[in-house]
């Protein structure tokens, strides 16, 4: 047994000196004082999003509120703990990304410290809400991330692609089917009653 754990070692030797000697990619790290360091390159605000941000709102919103079907009204809220559950960790996901977006080096002008500490406090109440079960809290904390998430992607990220762009061209809707454009001409040529 002795023999094998010396060989195992020198085996192990060789590699860990490429691996220490080999050129590694350099990272950006920023101090942020009293020896707290943190990588903001490591994941760029369209990764951030898509990565963290996205998938924690979609994860909470997928759990709350209802969905229309052909067969009636789906009440979309878990039906066990670990529906609970994971509704609680995507709240908790969205309370960490808010701070993550004040990090220094990720901040923007205008109200990006706003958004990003609304999304933190709205999600610590969300969390709450999927603590206690509570359907309609969840639903209501929910739709109050959704309108800041909005809020924040009008400022960031549409009017300044509107700003560079132009608004969009043409008719970004698909056109009516001749027979619906048919019923809405009679619809709207009918006097108000």
């Amino acid at each position: 047994m002795k023999r094998l754990i010396t060989f195992a070692a020198c085996a192990a030797l060789p590699l860990a000196f490429m691996l220490g000697c080999s050129p590694q990619t350099p990272v950006k790290v920023a101090d942020a004082g009293g020896g707290a360091k943190y990588n903001i390159d490591a994941l760029p605000m369209p990764e951030f999003m898509g990565h963290v941000v996205d998938p924690a709102s979609f994860a909470y919103w997928k759990g709350s509120g209802t969905e229309e079907t052909g067969k009636g009204t789906k009440d979309l809220a878990p039906t066990t703990e670990e529906g609970w559950e994971a509704m609680e960790t995507a709240a908790a996901v969205l309370i960490e990304a808010g701070n993550a977006l004040q990090l220094p080096g990720r901040e923007r002008p205008g109200n990006w410290y706003k958004y990003a500490q609304a999304l933190t406090a709205e999600a610590v109440l969300a969390k709450a809400a999927a603590g206690k079960h509570d359907k309609a809290a969840t639903y209501d904390e929910g739709a109050k991330i959704y309108l800041i998430c909005t809020s924040c992607h009008k400022e960031y990220v549409i009017d300044p692609g509107i700003k560079a762009n132009g608004p969009a061209k043409g008719n970004p809707l698909p056109d009516w089917p001749a027979d619906i454009k048919a019923k809405q001409k009679v619809f709207e040529a009918k006097p108000a009653t």
